[in-house]
């Protein structure tokens, strides 16, 4: 009985968190009165769809591939620094390595938006502002790099440092243990910590905001604002903005969601 009991209050539970979505996805398909119709529809009585104007008349298009190369190459950085950062301090033991993640917890721990002004400032000064996604990949670094890190260490600490020492008995090289033993081992949980970064870095809006100034070079994020005028918010335009945008990312993390969890966890059951 207790256990029908929690089943249906993790089902009303289910149901509250992803009302919001299934509201988002069903304003997509109202018109402009029905969405401020009072009592309101919870589905379309005509169906139709805005997807083709906020491609053609907001440049969504433009955006969405600006976020897919910040992301990517904020994802690509991360995982060939942090990789090597993440085996180095899950092999040595001592403090000093103690310290170097106690200052890694804390530089994850460090807000974008107080972190914003002194990357700006500097970035101006080297002229980083003047090739704007670069800069943007380059302050996301900093705050992806921590967290890939803790998240990847965990993968390393759970192999057994026996299997590297037994390749290092049969004549390899420590580059050739890391790279033949090592890292096959590591590689779901380094995997996953990439998509992870990966869909961080695709939603970025902070460094984005505030170091890119031309708008062909804006990220999807940003430019959801534009739907919000002085005098009037096209909130038919912002749900369906936000539809397309979330989509991709929902059904990205439905069919990886095991591996996922299995990675975020494989450091605990050490």
């Amino acid at each position: 009985m207790k256990r029908y009991v929690l089943f249906v209050i993790a089902l009303i539970v289910t149901a509250v968190y992803l009302f919001p979505l299934y509201w988002m996805y069903i304003t997509v398909f109202k018109s402009a009165a029905e969405m401020f119709q009072s009592p309101p529809t919870f589905w379309p009585a005509h169906a139709e769809s805005h997807i083709w104007q906020v491609f053609t008349e907001r440049g969504m298009g433009k955006f969405l591939w600006n976020s897919f190369i910040i992301a990517c190459g904020t994802t690509a950085v991360t995982v060939f620094v942090g990789t090597g950062a993440a085996y180095a301090l899950a092999s040595v033991q001592n403090r000093w390595t103690s310290l170097a993640i106690f200052a890694v917890l804390v530089l994850q721990a460090l807000p974008s938006s107080l972190m914003v002004t002194p990357i700006f400032t500097a970035f101006k000064g080297l002229g980083l502002l003047e090739t704007p996604r670069l800069a943007v990949v380059i302050a996301q670094i900093t705050k992806t790099l921590p967290f890939y890190i803790v998240l990847c260490r965990a993968s390393f600490v759970q192999i057994p440092r026996e299997l590297r020492d037994a390749a290092l008995v049969d004549g390899a090289s420590p580059a050739r243990a890391f790279f033949d033993v090592i890292l096959p081992l590591a590689v779901n949980g380094i995997l996953v910590t990439a998509i992870l970064v990966f869909l961080q870095s695709f939603g970025e809006y902070v460094y984005a905001r505030s170091l890119i100034l031309d708008d062909q070079y804006q990220t999807a994020t940003v430019g959801l604002s534009a739907f919000i005028g002085a005098t009037k918010i096209d909130w038919i335009g912002i749900m369906t903005y936000s539809a397309v945008f979330v989509t991709p990312i929902l059904i990205a993390f439905m069919l990886l969601q095991r591996r996922i969890v299995a990675g975020l966890t494989a450091g605990a059951l050490k």
